[in-house]
């Protein structure tokens, strides 16, 4: 035991020795490539956006015929610079992929990009002329921003650990795959009532959030062994937030294209199109009922079964064989030497209980790294520090990274025996915050501060809670909580699924904000219930202090702040905020 804790300890010490010895990633990736089609139908729309950006600066095309052009190649105006939205599927990126996003952001935007909650990359200050070179050299690399804005069908999500997890059931990333091959110009799905999302988890826990997307698909086995899907719909946020209905509980995996393609087409048929706030199909399966719908959609795969979209074996290997495991070695379980090594480095400890999961390869764990250091907004990383990440997955995790809905990133497949060397160079980069699933772990929008829809700022209000809990042994003390924090009511920073939720509203002209108690987007789902009346910017920090001291005083053991909700209710929480606040 001493012999291996200090071998980890010389790790640490000795960082670019023991680096060394791991193998330099091969030329090959574990995750679809683009065939000579693909990056032929990539490269060929950089070409015809180039062109319809040149006439509409040249004043050939008005403003109201550019916006369908622009909005169809991720681009968004927004209320100080256009912003552009880069697809990442379902959150998956290489080095090489995220050293060309440091590039762009130093050489076309203000030195730092942002991650979405749709595992996304937004650019917040680009210059429209400049569109076409970006996706240019997006192309070189793989990656492009179509479907990432107007209404149509969206980056198809899943579990950032996805492939890794300790308790996954399936990999879900092929069958992602599948869905946006199928769903990427889709001439049927590009002008929908209104914007589309599908999320797919893979694994016994939800970390894909399936019960509040537009579709939501999980796997499960019948009674024969055979593979089949669960498969939910109506589920969103916005302005009417829907927890989504399961209208098949067990879906051959040989029909999910065709069952997805009656989905739209019961959705594109009966769909509202004279009201954007009635539009999704959220309001349509309340509207018709879960089990009308259902009935519609089982009428449409009357026609479809047996048809083009029926998926065949041949068809999911030869999606699934992009996905295979990298070159893992054969170690033992480090857990009782990196025990022994927390007792000599508390912070290392700290940073190693909340930023670490457990990975299904003995000898391995998956990594996020924290982008929720108090001070800087959430979810936005820089140039140099994009470098640093694709430095970080070339050395520890075979060049490959992910993004999160949660607004991290995610190094998936890293020794146990490299974690001290790797928290040295995490800490010296920014990314080692000990607060994955803790209070300032804060879910962000822009807000008033980029999003011209925004009625209120929310980036400062997160950098004000976060100073208010920057004392670790408090955050930890108090455990794992979901804050979550909107502009406006399109919810992009998903305020409805918080344990604690905030949106920012507008009275009169001054920004106020609204809380809500109760939200999860985890299995079960729920959504957020209000607390009363809404609060200016500046009693935010002491708002959510009353609300932590009533879950501290009224807590079980083991009980998380959703868990102390759930069992009292929300009166001790109001009458402890209002009362004081009178």
């Amino acid at each position: 035991m001493r012999a291996e804790l200090q071998r980890l300890l010389d790790c640490g010490k000795h960082k670019n020795a023991a680096v060394s010895e791991r193998p330099k990633p091969e030329n090959r990736t574990y995750m679809y490539v683009y065939d000579e089609y693909d990056q032929r139908i990539i490269e060929d729309r950089v070409k015809q956006f180039r062109d319809q950006t040149r006439r509409y600066l040249a004043g050939e095309l008005s403003e109201e015929e550019f916006r369908p052009l622009r909005l169809q190649n991720g681009l968004y105006i927004q209320r100080f610079a256009p912003m552009l939205r880069v697809a990442v599927p379902y959150g998956q990126l290489t080095s090489r992929q995220i050293r060309m996003m440091a590039k762009i952001a130093r050489d076309y935007d203000k030195g730092y990009a942002h991650i979405s909650t749709r595992q996304n990359v937004q650019f917040n200050w680009p210059a429209v002329e400049d569109i076409p070179d970006i996706l240019a050299e997006l192309a070189t690399v793989q990656m492009h921003a179509i479907q990432t804005s107007g209404n149509c069908l969206r980056n198809v999500t899943t579990d950032q650990f996805a492939g890794v997890a300790a308790d996954e059931l399936i990999d879900p990333r092929p069958w992602c795959e599948i869905v946006r091959q199928w769903t990427t110009f889709h001439p049927e799905f590009a002008y929908l009532p209104r914007k589309f999302k599908i999320a797919i988890n893979g694994s016994t826990s939800d970390r894909a959030a399936i019960e509040v997307h537009d579709i939501g698909l999980e796997p499960v086995h019948n009674a024969a062994g055979e593979l089949g899907f669960r498969v939910l719909v109506g589920g969103g946020l916005g302005r009417t937030p829907v927890v989504g209905a399961f209208i098949n509980e067990f879906l051959p995996w040989q029909d999910l294209l065709s069952y997805l393609d009656a989905i739209l087409r019961v959705y594109n048929r009966y769909g509202r199109r004279d009201n954007k706030y009635k539009a999704r199909i959220k309001i349509l399966v309340k509207a018709l009922t879960p089990e009308v719908f259902a009935q519609k959609v089982d009428a449409e795969m009357e026609h479809l079964r047996g048809g083009q979209t029926t998926l065949t074996e041949a068809e999911v290997h030869r999606v699934a064989k992009h996905f295979v495991d990298p070159d893992y070695k054969a170690l033992d379980d480090q857990s009782a030497a990196l025990a022994e090594l927390d007792k000599e480095h508390p912070g290392f400890a700290r940073w190693r209980t909340r930023n670490t999961v457990a990975h299904k390869k003995p000898g391995y764990v998956a990594v996020t790294l924290s982008l929720k250091p108090t001070g800087v907004a959430p979810g936005d990383i820089t140039d140099k520090q994009l470098d640093a990440v694709a430095d970080l997955a070339e050395r520890y995790s075979f060049g490959q990274l992910r993004t999160s809905h949660e607004q991290n990133i995610i190094l998936a497949d890293v020794e146990q025996s490299q974690l001290f060397a790797m928290w040295g160079e995490l800490r010296e980069q920014g990314f080692a915050t000990p607060n994955i699933g803790l209070l300032t772990d804060i879910i962000c929008c822009p807000g008033g501060d980029f999003c011209s829809l925004a009625n209120a700022k929310s980036i400062p209000i997160a950098e004000s809670i976060q100073r208010r809990f920057d004392d670790l042994d408090y955050l930890f003390d108090i455990g794992e909580l979901d804050l979550n924090i909107s502009g406006c009511m399109n919810a992009c920073g998903h305020h409805h699924v918080g344990h604690i939720g905030i949106l920012g509203v507008d009275k009169k002209g001054e920004e106020f904000y609204q809380v809500s108690l109760g939200g999860s987007a985890s299995r079960d789902a729920s959504l957020g219930k209000i607390l009363g009346p809404s609060f200016a910017q500046e009693a935010m920090p002491d708002v959510i202090s009353k609300l932590i001291d009533v879950y501290v005083e009224q807590r079980t053991e083991d009980e998380r702040f959703i868990d102390t909700y759930q069992r009292i209710g929300i009166d001790l929480f109001k009458e402890r905020v209002y009362a004081e606040n009178n």
